[in-house]
């Protein structure tokens, strides 16, 4: 795919900059991750894949419930417990490698919303937010399946247009999961705007427990993430990290906690930087393995 593809996006001063997504007639199952290599941002290499069978501002609400996790399994001398064994958990690489003007069409977004279906994302410089997104989503599924979790992906690789926002929510109310999390990156122009943000949903089809359980699963993601060299954002939240919204169709439309991470503004230098290195994404990939770890307790 061309650089000047990659760049037809659409710029919004929060959440993601991008131009939106396509949807398929009907809805593509999950898929269940096994990656047995990271994709660097300039690959678009997948991973072996098989089929799983089958807005507006707010603060978030402070308080939280936790999901109820079973029992680990008991740690022996042979095999050392894994703390996700027996939880799925469903990793949605933002974005997609190919734009078309399909992709522009209208889909449910909830609340009576309707949104574009898809987008490339933003991008820094050759860098696209879809393959960084990718890149680090392949980082993380490792790590997550070395945990003992079963992991879904709601695309299989990065060189595909789709599916729609409201199909994404359909996989992951499909898979069951414990828990989901999406994969961006910000292109704010505004300048100085740098560092990460946890965009929760305040209108969440689950209902207020579900959204408090959100809540409480970006606070778990937030304490692993300010171990990193990413700072929270300067210009969203208000130094929380933290962004209620009530028009992000992948997380109004799902009925499990869920949580779109935008991990950096690709618009900034230093911020771009981090993005780009395979370690700092390793880095990324263990907090967040980590925060899920936490919250899934």
């Amino acid at each position: 795919m061309t650089v000047s593809r990659l760049l037809v996006t659409f710029l919004f001063l929060a959440g993601c900059t991008a131009a939106p997504p396509t949807t398929p007639a009907s809805a593509p199952g999950p898929v269940a991750a096994s990656p047995s290599t990271t994709a660097s941002p300039s690959t678009t290499a997948s991973p072996s894949l098989t089929t799983h069978p089958a807005g507006e501002s707010a603060t978030p609400t402070p308080s939280a419930t936790r999901t109820t996790a079973s029992p680990s399994p008991r740690t022996t001398a042979d095999q050392p417990a894994k703390p996700l064994a027996g939880r799925t958990i469903v990793v949605d690489p933002g974005h997609n490698g190919v734009w078309t003007k399909a992709l522009n069409r209208q889909v449910p977004a909830g609340n009576g919303r309707t949104k574009p279906c898809n987008s490339s994302g933003t991008a820094g410089g050759d860098f696209p937010e879809h393959a960084f997104a990718w890149a680090l989503g392949q980082e993380l599924v490792a790590r997550l399946q070395r945990l003992g979790a079963k992991v879904v992906l709601t695309r299989p690789n990065d060189h595909g247009s789709g599916p729609c926002v409201n199909v994404r929510a359909a996989i992951t109310n499909r898979a069951k999961p414990d828990a989901l999390v999406s994969l961006h990156a910000d292109g704010n122009l505004t300048k100085g705007a740098r560092g990460y943000h946890i965009i929760v949903s305040s209108t969440m089809l689950g209902g207020a427990a579900v959204e408090r359980e959100s809540v409480a699963l970006a606070k778990d993601l937030r304490a692993q993430l300010d171990d990193t060299a990413l700072p929270r954002s300067t210009y969203i939240g208000g130094g929380t990290a933290l962004h209620a919204r009530t028009d992000i169709a992948g997380l109004n439309l799902i009925k499990v906690p869920g949580v779109m991470l935008e991990l950096g503004n690709m618009r900034n230098a230093a911020d771009l930087a981090l993005q780009r290195s395979a370690g700092f994404r390793r880095t990324l990939a263990r907090a967040l393995a980590d925060g899920l770890t936490e919250a899934l307790r």
